[in-house]
């Protein structure tokens, strides 16, 4: 029998085609696997979508990384600087502050010399992938600096399985619309840790954080309006999560450099299990070991430090001794559920530094305007090392980065 001449070829396309789909089944596997969609990319970082809420993995340089968070948040980044630098003008804020004349400009002016280079490199890639001036960009990252939440650890004896539980809840002002463009944000910066951010779009600097090395960190801002001249708490709270594999490390970081305002911190490390409370002002620094007192915290539990104020404190206090030897995940997360997350709770955090897990809820006004607080929301789970193998292996056939 004569053999068709045609057969070979469309074996091998056949053979080719099978080959395509099976490639494309197992990378899309990869991602829907674990519940992240792929939804852009951009040089060595991707726009994931997991559960409806937005995890950006950026890598690289510090301009690089920038740019690819501008790029991929582009229409996010916008609306943060617009409504940040609008707020930030607005009279009611001034007088709530008790300043007058252009704020953010003035923190900018303060704070700008002591702000490391990198993160200088990094804000200006921001801007040049979203398409904002660099200065607005500057200016909405001070923006924490206006304002001065809770927080706690608990280890050991305080839970269920000896596990390290570090809560984080922030009370802010929902009213700036940040849980619009709120983004976890996995970061691979070369020559350092890598670290999630629990951020909003634009932001380079962190309140809410972890790092591979199993390092948590959140904070609490206190008084001390107009004590600008250092590193901005934003970032010097990103650099204890770039730098910092222990948590002794991580307290020096506080500790040797400038710092601005008055902002409390709770730093755990899940490697010992342990974790430590930091009072800080420009001029002084204290450090509140669990089990122990302080004149603003004065119910010391073993195996535990926690952090607020007035009656939230109390109460926070209150709940860790009722569930005391029996704090899970769940209880954890229940530690933080109103009064002690505020009518501004803008978002609240579980991390799990000993796993790498993190669960996050954001507030939601669009859902229901009276139970918008971050508290009666979902917690999302997410988990680093996870986010960090879903990184893209090609780059984007978008605008090279430099």
């Amino acid at each position: 029998m004569r053999r068709d001449p045609t057969e070979g070829r469309k074996g091998k396309m056949l053979a080719f085609l099978l080959f395509v789909a099976f490639a494309t089944i197992v990378s899309v596997e990869n991602v829907v696997a674990s519940g992240y969609k792929l939804v852009s990319r951009c040089g060595q970082g991707a726009l994931f979508e997991k559960d409806g809420t937005r995890v950006l993995y950026v890598c690289g340089s510090p301009y690089q990384m920038g740019y690819q968070h501008g790029k991929l948040l582009k229409t996010h980044v916008v609306k943060m600087v617009e409504n940040v630098i609008a707020f930030s003008d607005a009279s009611d804020l001034k007088r709530h502050q008790g300043l007058k004349g252009r704020t953010l400009q003035r923190i900018l002016e303060r704070t700008k010399p002591f702000i490391p280079p990198r993160y200088i490199e990094e804000m200006r890639g921001v801007a040049d992938g979203a398409g904002v001036a660099v200065e607005k960009v500057f200016a909405t990252n001070v923006f924490p600096e206006f304002f001065h939440c809770s927080g706690f650890a608990v280890f050991g004896k305080s839970t269920k399985d000896g596990k390290l539980y570090h809560g984080r809840v922030l009370d802010y002002i929902c009213e700036l619309q940040l849980q619009n463009h709120s983004v976890v944000v996995v970061q691979k910066p070369d020559g350092f840790n890598s670290f999630v951010n629990v951020s909003y779009a634009g932001l380079v600097g962190s309140v809410t954080g972890m790092n591979d090395k199993q390092i948590a960190v959140g904070e609490m801002g206190g008084d001390g309006s107009g004590k600008w001249d250092g590193v901005p708490m934003t970032f010097l709270f990103r650099m204890a999560l770039e730098q910092a594999d222990t948590l002794k490390q991580a307290v020096e970081i506080f500790r040797n450099n400038p710092r601005t305002c008055e902002y409390f911190y709770v730093v755990s490390d899940g490697k010992i299990p342990d974790a430590r409370g930091l009072a800080c002002t420009p001029e002084k620094f204290e450090i509140v070991k669990p089990g122990s007192a302080h004149p603003m915290l004065p119910h010391p539990i073993v195996d535990a430090v926690v952090l607020s104020s007035g009656q939230r404190y109390e109460l926070l206090v209150k709940r860790i001794k009722k569930n005391y030897g029996s704090i899970d995940e769940r209880v954890a997360i229940d530690l933080m559920d109103s009064p002690v997350a505020m009518e501004s709770n803008l978002h609240d955090v579980l991390f799990s530094p000993e796993t790498l897990d993190l669960w996050v809820a954001n507030a939601n006004v669009a859902i229901d305007k009276k139970r918008h607080q971050a508290c009666f929301q979902t917690y999302h789970s997410y988990n680093l090392n996870e986010i960090l193998k879903l990184s893209p292996k090609e780059a984007s056939k978008e605008k090279s980065v430099p």
